[in-house]
C-alpha cells in the first residue's frame, strides 16, 4: 500500500470502425495492460462497432503508459488482433494534483493534443465533472487497417496510500 499512489478507472465505452476478422464482421474485446496489470472487457459478438461500457480498474504505483488491445474472438483458432493503442496518464495525473475544487461543471483543465507519438484521434480535454477529475479519449487504433476506442479515465483514492 505505501507505493500505491491510487486507483484508475478506465471505462472502455465503445469501438468504432473496427477490423472486420471473421466473414463479415468481428467479436471484439479489450486487453488494457500496465506493468504486470492484465483486465479484459467482454466480448460484444458480430460487431465492429460494440459497446461495452464497461469499468476496468489498475492500481497506480508508478504512472507508465497504459497498453490498450483490441483481439477478435475465435471458438476454434487463437483470437485475430484488431489493433492496439497506447496512452498516457501523466496529464490526467498533474490535473489531479492541483488539487481542483468548486470550479463550474465541465471546466477544461488542460488539453492533449493528438501528435505523431500518442494515439490520440482528437483532441483530449481533462475536465472538472461532477466534482471530480475525468478525462475522454477517441483512441486510434494502430497496426489496423481502421478502427477506434473510445475511453474514459477517472482517479479513485484510496485511504493509506501514498497518493498524488
Amino acid at each position: 500500500m505505501e507505493h500505491l499512489l491510487g486507483l484508475l478507472r478506465v471505462r472502455i465505452h465503445r469501438g468504432v470502425n473496427l477490423a472486420v476478422r471473421d466473414v463479415c464482421s468481428s467479436d471484439p474485446y479489450v486487453i488494457i495492460r500496465m506493468g504486470k496489470q492484465k483486465l479484459k472487457t467482454r466480448v460484444v459478438r458480430n460487431n465492429i462497432n460494440p459497446v461495452w461500457d464497461e469499468d476496468l480498474t489498475l492500481s497506480i504505483s508508478d504512472p507508465i503508459p497504459i497498453k490498450l488491445e483490441v483481439y477478435d474472438k475465435d471458438t476454434f483458432s487463437l483470437d485475430d488482433k484488431m489493433g492496439d493503442a497506447v496512452f498516457e496518464i501523466k496529464p490526467f495525473l498533474e490535473a489531479i494534483k492541483m488539487r481542483l475544487d468548486n470550479l463550474p461543471n465541465d471546466t477544461i483543465v488542460t488539453t492533449v493534443k493528438p501528435t505523431r507519438t500518442n494515439c490520440l484521434a482528437e483532441e483530449s480535454h481533462v475536465k472538472w465533472v461532477d466534482g471530480k477529475v475525468v478525462q475522454q479519449m477517441v483512441l486510434r487504433l494502430q497496426n489496423v487497417e481502421c478502427g477506434e476506442i473510445e475511453i474514459q479515465l477517472t482517479w479513485i483514492d484510496i485511504p493509506g496510500s501514498r497518493g498524488l
